[in-house]
C-alpha cells in the first residue's frame, strides 16, 4: 500500500507542543503506529533514515504512523527527560491519533522505535498494558540495553514474546551482548542482521523485508 507524503502538525503534550510527522496509506487506515527515533542529545530526530524505514513500513502494512520529535528536537518544546517525560509525550501522540484516526477506539496499535527510541517504546507498551489496553506488537531496532557508548547505562523494560526485535551484528553503540542479556530471560528471540551497523547503513531494505515477512496482526 503506497503512502501520501508526510505532513507536519504540533501536537499539544505534557511539555508544549510536540513536533510530529505523519505518514498515511491511500487506503483505509487500519491501526495507529507510533514510531520512536534515535538519542537527541546525539543527533537523533524523526527524520532518522531508520525511524523513516519503519514508518514507511507501517504504511505498507496500512497503519498510520507518527513519528513525534522527542524533547528539546526540532520544534518541539521542553528538554531531554531519559525517556519519563518522552514516554509520556508518546502517550500524548497516541491519544491525538486516536481522536483524528479512531474515535470509536477500536484501531490496534503498534510501536516502533530504533535506539533510544526503542528503549522509550518499551516503556510505552508497559505503561499501556497496566492501563488494559495493550499495543499489539512492536518492532525494536538498535535497542538501547545496558552500558551503551557515551557511558550511558539502560535498564530496558520487558516486552511481549512476539516483539521483533533487530539488531546488527556490527553494531558499534550497542554491543550485541547487550540486547542478548537483556532478550534471553524473556526468551525473546533477536533478528541479527550480519555485518550490519547500529545505523544499518546499506541494509535499511533488510529492516523492511524482515518486518514484512515476520509480520501478522
Amino acid at each position: 500500500m503506497s503512502p501520501t507524503a508526510a505532513s507536519a502538525v504540533l501536537i499539544p503534550g505534557p511539555a508544549g507542543d510536540i513536533d510530529t510527522l505523519v505518514d498515511l496509506p491511500r487506503g483505509e487506515v487500519r491501526g495507529i503506529a507510533l514510531v520512536g527515533h534515535p538519542h537527541p542529545l546525539f543527533g537523533g530526530a524523526n527524520t532518522n533514515k531508520v525511524a523513516q524505514t519503519l514508518a514507511r513500513t507501517f504504511v505498507q502494512l496500512g497503519y498510520a504512523a507518527l513519528r513525534p520529535n522527542f524533547r528539546g528536537v526540532g520544534k518541539s518544546a521542553g528538554s531531554h527527560d531519559h525517556g519519563q517525560g518522552e514516554s509520556d509525550d508518546m502517550l500524548a501522540v497516541l491519544a491525538w491519533a486516536r481522536g483524528q484516526f479512531d474515535p470509536a477506539g477500536t484501531l490496534p496499535v503498534y510501536l516502533g522505535g530504533f535506539s533510544f527510541g526503542a528503549y522509550v517504546q518499551a516503556k510505552v507498551a508497559a505503561r499501556l498494558k497496566a492501563a488494559g489496553t495493550p499495543a499489539r506488537r512492536l518492532v525494536l531496532v538498535g535497542t538501547a540495553s545496558g552500558h551503551v557508548e557515551g557511558a550511558r547505562h539502560y535498564e530496558t523494560d520487558a516486552v511481549a514474546p512476539d516483539t521483533i526485535v533487530i539488531h546488527g551484528s556490527a553494531d558499534e553503540t550497542v554491543p550485541l551482548a547487550n540486547v542478548f542479556a537483556w532478550a534471553e530471560p524473556l526468551e525473546l528471540p533477536v533478528v541479527v542482521v550480519p555485518g550490519a551497523d547500529h545505523f544499518f547503513h546499506r541494509r535499511l531494505h533488510i529492516l523492511k523485508d524482515i518486518i514484512v515477512q515476520a509480520w501478522k496482526d
